[in-house]
Formats: structure tokens, C-alpha cells, sequence
């Protein structure tokens, strides 16, 4: 009896815990990172974003409509030219007052996240960087992006939140 018991509440403790790890409840917060590194030897800025893949995969799904899939190879091409577009509308880089192209590299797989790759186009010596961040902002109205300027090894950060995008470092 008392056997019956113990497996009994070891099966209702097992379905109460998993019952919290559904996928909508599995991150709460609705948090992506980008970092922007100038890099000195090819003069670009690298910028690499990393962001939750189902939230990534929702965000692309509302603004072009159609499923994505990061874990399926079928949907790559798809992907990729989504991303493409995608990036190039939630993230503006300003160098010295001056726009800079930039230009969608990638994307990598992580576990449960994406990093999404992008290279600028060469300026020497950036002073001043501007950057407009809005990944996810289409989606959530509680995201939040931290975004990481390094320029010559010194490292700005600062928390954007919904609606907030802009964000300006003098170096």
C-alpha cells in the first residue's frame, strides 16, 4: 500500500513539473543579445545576434507568413532569405553620421537558440556608432535586446526594451 502511494505521488510530482516546461512557458522573458565588434585588421564591424529559436521562427512566421524551421534542412533556403531581409529592416548601423551597409552572412544553430551573422561594409576609425535594434519587436512588446558595442577593445552595453531601438556610444 504504502509502495502504491510513493509511485502514485512520484507520477503526480512528475506530471506537475512537466506541465510547467511546456514550450510557451519554457522562457517567460523575451530576451535577445546582439554584439557589434569592429574589428580593426578588416575594418568591418561583425555583428552576431542571438536569439531564442522558437521566438526567432514566430517572429519570421508573422512578418512573412508560412512556417520556419530551424531544425529542418528543407527550410533553409527559406530561411536564409528571410533572415536576410529581416536583419536588414531591425538593425541600422550609423558610423561617424554615416550609414553603413550591412550585410547578412549567416546563421548557426545553437540547442534552443540562433545566432545570425552579419558583416558591415569598411570604415576606418569609428568615433561615433549609432545602432538601431529592433529584433523581435514585431512579436513581443515586453522584448528586450542587449546590445554590446566593442570598438579597439572597449566594450559599451546597454539594455533596449520594447519600444526602445536606438542606441548611441561616442569612442
Amino acid at each position: 500500500m504504502l509502495r502504491k502511494l510513493f509511485f502514485g505521488f512520484l507520477f503526480l510530482l512528475t506530471f506537475v513539473f512537466q506541465s510547467f516546461s511546456s514550450v510557451e512557458n519554457f522562457h517567460p522573458y523575451h530576451v535577445g543579445s546582439v554584439e557589434i565588434n569592429y574589428n580593426s585588421k578588416s575594418k568591418t564591424f561583425e555583428v552576431t545576434g542571438r536569439f531564442f529559436l522558437d521566438d526567432l521562427e514566430d517572429g519570421l512566421s508573422k512578418k512573412y507568413g508560412g512556417s520556419f524551421h530551424f531544425n529542418d534542412e528543407k527550410y533553409k533556403a527559406r530561411l536564409n532569405d528571410a533572415l536576410q531581409k529581416y536583419c536588414s529592416e531591425y538593425l541600422k548601423l550609423k558610423v561617424d553620421n554615416k550609414f553603413l551597409k550591412v550585410n547578412y552572412v549567416g546563421y548557426e544553430e545553437d540547442q534552443e537558440s540562433v545566432n545570425v551573422f552579419l558583416e558591415s561594409e569598411s570604415v576606418a576609425n569609428p568615433k561615433k556608432v549609432e545602432a538601431a535594434v529592433s529584433f523581435l519587436y514585431n512579436l513581443f512588446d515586453d522584448q528586450i535586446n542587449i546590445v554590446h558595442i566593442i570598438v579597439n577593445g572597449q566594450r559599451n552595453s546597454e539594455k533596449l526594451t520594447y519600444p526602445n531601438r536606438y542606441l548611441y556610444k561616442q569612442f
